[in-house]
């Protein structure tokens, strides 16, 4: 079957070899790069890994640090990627939302082959994703070009991870709810975010959001995929690893077993992909 991974992150050998360095001006950045788990990929490390375990594409991203300028830094590898990989990555733009120039390095990375925005991290770039003066600059520009736009999220209960920040389902409930234009991808579930498609009033401001699946094995039953067909949100789920944090590899007997039909499958694996990025 073929599959998508819609959630993937590229590191250039640069911004690698000044790890060490960045943890001072960057503390997102040292939170993650400082725990166990971590762990660093290229493009080349991530073709091998595809072709070893079947992955047909992956959408791919750098670092959405605080300073543009590392952003930048960030967009020309993935630019580069996407031309040497072009059948196999999608590439999506890293971009601070306080960059003075943003618009024209949107642009510039959209005229380049990029095909969205993120992963967005609003805790670690200091982004209030609930003040909708605080958003419009970035969403407005993103809407008005059609590009998708990918947020981290994560569950307000349980126990704590690195990366587990004040980016819940209530205030990505805001974001949505504040740009109806917009097309969004909560990640690792929005946080639980979908359960409260049941409400009336969610599923209406979420008509243009999606759902990754990153990171899902350490946080969720695959009980889960069912209880995304009964919500009637399965047709936005994503398969996404959040490679090289996990391979994708451990969720084929997840995803595979939970489950879904034959269809269902090819939606969540590669199909609701296709429809958004218009594969």
């Amino acid at each position: 079957m073929k599959k998508i991974d819609a959630h993937v992150h590229l590191t250039p050998p640069c911004i690698e070899k000044r790890c060490e360095a960045l943890k001072k001006t960057e503390p997102y950045w040292q939170l993650l790069a400082d725990s166990p788990k971590n762990s660093f990929t290229d493009a080349e490390g991530l073709i091998a890994e595809m072709d070893r375990i079947g992955i047909d594409k992956s959408v791919v991203f750098g670092f959405s640090f605080l300073d543009p300028l590392l952003c930048r830094e960030v967009n020309d590898y993935t630019l580069d990627a996407i031309k040497r990989y072009p059948d196999r990555l999608i590439g999506f733009m890293s971009v601070s939302p306080h960059d003075h120039n943003l618009e024209s390095e949107i642009d510039r990375c959209h005229a380049g082959g990029l095909r969205g925005i993120g992963e967005m991290f609003p805790d670690g770039q200091k982004w209030d994703i609930t003040d909708k003066a605080h958003t419009s600059p970035l969403i407005g520009l993103c809407a008005e070009r059609n590009l998708p736009v990918m947020v981290h999220t994560n569950e307000r209960v349980g126990h704590y991870y690195p990366g587990k920040v004040s980016t819940t389902p209530l205030e990505a409930s805001r974001l949505a709810e504040h740009h109806p234009d917009a097309t969004f991808i909560f990640a690792h579930w929005g946080g639980g975010l979908p359960f409260y498609e049941l409400m009336k009033e969610i599923r209406h401001n979420n008509r243009n959001v999606y759902y990754d699946t990153a990171a899902s094995i350490f946080l969720y039953d695959k009980a889960i995929f069912r209880v995304a067909r009964e919500l009637g949100v399965l047709d936005k789920v994503l398969f996404a690893s959040d490679y090289p944090l996990v391979t994708p590899e451990r969720y084929f007997d997840y995803i595979d077993t939970s489950g879904l039909s034959q269809e269902e499958l090819e939606a969540v694996y590669h199909k609701n992909a296709e429809k958004l990025l218009g594969e």
